[in-house]
C-alpha cells in the first residue's frame, strides 16, 4: 500500500523517491509518513544506492501534512510522524530536492533536510504554523537559522509569508532554479554526478558536514515535539482548524 503514495525508481545507483498523492497536492497522510520512513530507513542500508532524489508527483511538491488527518492517529499509538522525519533527518547519504509548484509546511520543512534543492520556477514555499496555532516541526525551527540565519527564518516563522522560487534563491533556501519541466532532469544529471564516488567516502562527508548539527537538530526534535503537545488542540489550533474547513478567515482572541 505504500508504494502508492511514494514511487520508488532506481537509476543506476540513485534512488528516486516521488510523493505520489497529486490529487491532494502531496499532502502527507500516516501512509505516506510510514513509507517516507521505510524508504529513507532501506535506502540508507542499501550499498547499490549512492544518493536520492526526493520530488512530487504533479503540480505541487506537498501541502504539508494532510489536515483531513489530523489528530487521526490513536492516543496510544506513536504517531508515523516523528520516526520519518528522524529518518530524514539521519539519511546519511546525500539527498537531493527536486521540488516545483506549493511546499508548505511539513512539505517545506522536509526540504530543510536536504544537501541541495533545486527548485522550478514554479516553486512556492510557506510555514503556515503561526497561522495554524502550532509550532515547527521537523527540526526546522533550527535547520532554517542554519542553513538562511536567523533573522530571515524568523520572519518567515512569524509571518507564514509565502516566497516564491526567485526570493527562496535569494534566501539560500534553494540552490537553483530551473523551468518546471528541467528542474527533476537537472537534480538527477547532479545526483548521478555524485554517485559516480565511493559510498564509503559520500557517507562520511556527510557525516562531517552534519556532525555538529547533530545536537542541535536533535535538541529542536524534542523541544518542537513538547510545544507541539501544548499547542495541538489548543483554542487557538481548533479555532485555525475549524476556519480552515469553513473556509474562512480565524478569529483568534
Amino acid at each position: 500500500m505504500s508504494g502508492d503514495v511514494l514511487l520508488q525508481e532506481q537509476r543506476g545507483r540513485v534512488r528516486l523517491l516521488t510523493l505520489n498523492r497529486p490529487a491532494k497536492k502531496n499532502a502527507i497522510n500516516d501512509p505516506l509518513w510510514v513509507a517516507l520512513r521505510e524508504a529513507f530507513t532501506a535506502a540508507s542500508a542499501d550499498d547499490g544506492v549512492a544518493c536520492v532524489v526526493l520530488t512530487g508527483a504533479g503540480d505541487s511538491f506537498s501541502a504539508g501534512v494532510d489536515l483531513a488527518s489530523f489528530g487521526g492517529s490513536q492516543a496510544d499509538v506513536p504517531h508515523p510522524f516523528e520516526s520519518a522525519a528522524r529518518a530524514v533527518a539521519g539519511f546519511d547519504k546525500p539527498l537531493l530536492a527536486a521540488p516545483r509548484g506549493v511546499a508548505v509546511g511539513g512539505g517545506a520543512t522536509v526540504l530543510f533536510h536536504a544537501d541541495v534543492v533545486y527548485a522550478g520556477a514554479s516553486f512556492r514555499m510557506r510555514l503556515p504554523f503561526a497561522a495554524l496555532g502550532l509550532v515547527p516541526e521537523w527540526a526546522s525551527s533550527y535547520m532554517l537559522q542554519a542553513n538562511i540565519g536567523a533573522q530571515r527564518a524568523a520572519e518567515l516563522f512569524y509571518t507564514a509569508d509565502w516566497i516564491d522560487a526567485a526570493r527562496a534563491l535569494q534566501l539560500g533556501v534553494v540552490a537553483a532554479v530551473l523551468p518546471d519541466e528541467d528542474v527533476l532532469d537537472h537534480a538527477l544529471q547532479r545526483a548521478a554526478t555524485i554517485a559516480q564516488w565511493p559510498v564509503s567516502s559520500l557517507r562520511e562527508i556527510k557525516r562531517t558536514l552534519r556532525l555538529h548539527h547533530e545536537p542541535a537538530i536533535d535538541a529542536a526534535f524534542v523541544a518542537e515535539q513538547a510545544a507541539m503537545a501544548r499547542q495541538a488542540g489548543s483554542a487557538d489550533n481548533l479555532e485555525a482548524l475549524t476556519a480552515f474547513f469553513e473556509k474562512r478567515p480565524p478569529r483568534f482572541n
